[in-house]
């Protein structure tokens, strides 16, 4: 019987390795050439979703919900909670680590988020990693739009502080580990939202081309302190076309997955339009340049909609191509995307996670 155990387990094994040897096969070429074999693993791992579906995703989904905050002795997650199973996707946001504090600007603590981080990876989740630093000339907010992207780049006079910033966020990028000591992969998003005009990499604060020398130095400096377990996202807001989407894209060679936030703010026929518009943007230029494309940001404030989730969202994302939804986070009672325990709205979520094409945390394990 033993000895029957073990030929079950190493066939296992080596079906295991076969599985992951033809994901690494598949991959085109990563921003990081240098990037980690975790990190190639995730990539093919998200080219291969959409021949499933999609998978879902939350904001903070085990840091916090309605009515509770981890203290570091649960694990939680409003999303569980109604539906039995976690996302397939994590995101979470490191704001506040430039500044060299003990919590994120939600108010995470980061030695928490770093347990989080590893248990949702263990569990065989996708890890995303926004970043809202302050802006580094006011010392404010994200959301202080004074000019700062001119001083932080090569030859600008907070050029040493704006490095320093970044080696703060590649410490903390290396220190994500698994208990075997290695390092976790994770897709890193930031200075997302360029084409709006709320933050100081915005619009209205930087040029394009301003923006795209951030974001090259941005990729080059954490090369340089060795960080090798991310692929970078980019994400815009909502469109007008493909040159809206490319005004301020960096290049092929600096962009692994291609982005889009698209929140419903008004009307649910405004939001139909504009996610049925703007994915089909994003398909044909991810398709041009091989690369997988996600919805990086969406949700409905407070999920007011009667079926939004089956009969709003799903039916115009469903067969898209894209690899993944990520909702924004269930911050207090006025401010959350996803259902909780006796929210009105949530038996239409369980409807959506029992789409067979919906790809939640035991679903998205399935992917080869």
């Amino acid at each position: 019987m033993l000895l029957f155990v073990k030929i079950v387990s190493l066939l296992f094994f080596l079906q295991s390795c076969k599985s992951n040897s033809a994901l690494l096969k598949k991959e085109t070429t990563l921003v990081d050439t240098h990037a980690s074999r975790h990190a190639r693993f995730l990539f093919n791992k998200i080219k291969m979703i959409p021949k499933q579906g999609y998978a879902f995703g939350h904001q903070d989904a085990t840091a916090y919900g309605i009515g509770w905050k981890n203290n570091g002795k649960q694990y939680q997650s409003d999303v569980y909670d109604v539906t039995g199973d976690y996302p397939a996707v994590y995101g979470f946001e490191i704001g506040h680590i430039e500044l060299g504090h003990a919590f994120n600007l939600d108010t995470v603590n980061f030695k928490m988020m770093k347990k989080l981080i590893r248990k949702a990876h263990k569990k065989g989740g996708i890890i995303t990693i926004s970043w809202h630093p302050n802006n580094p000339v006011s010392g404010k907010s994200a959301w202080d739009t004074i000019p700062a992207v001119e001083d932080i780049l090569s030859g600008g006079v907070l050029h040493a502080k704006y490095k320093d910033w970044l080696l703060k966020v590649a410490n903390f990028l290396n220190h994500l580990r698994t208990s075997w000591g290695q390092k976790i992969p994770v897709v890193f998003r930031p200075y997302h939202e360029m084409n709006g005009s709320w933050f100081w990499w915005g619009k209205d604060s930087c040029s394009p081309q301003q923006y795209r020398q951030l974001w090259i130095e941005t990729v080059k400096q954490l090369k340089t302190y060795k960080v090798n377990n991310v692929l970078f996202a980019y994400s815009p807001n909502k469109l007008k076309d493909k040159a809206d989407y490319l005004k301020y894209y960096p290049g092929d060679e600096y962009v692994d997955i291609l982005g889009i936030d698209i929140y419903q703010h008004t009307t649910t026929e405004d939001f139909i339009k504009a996610i049925t518009e703007d994915i089909a943007v994003v398909k044909n230029i991810a398709l041009e340049k091989n690369k997988p494309f996600v919805l990086s940001e969406a949700g409905l404030n407070k999920v007011a909609v009667t079926n939004w989730w089956v009969d709003v969202l799903d039916k115009h994302i469903a067969n898209t191509g894209i690899s993944w939804a990520l909702f924004w986070r269930n911050a207090w009672p006025s401010h959350y995307f996803v259902p909780y325990p006796g929210h009105k709205n949530a038996s239409d979520f369980k409807a959506f996670k029992n789409l067979s094409h919906v790809l939640f945390l035991e679903d998205i394990k399935k992917v080869k």
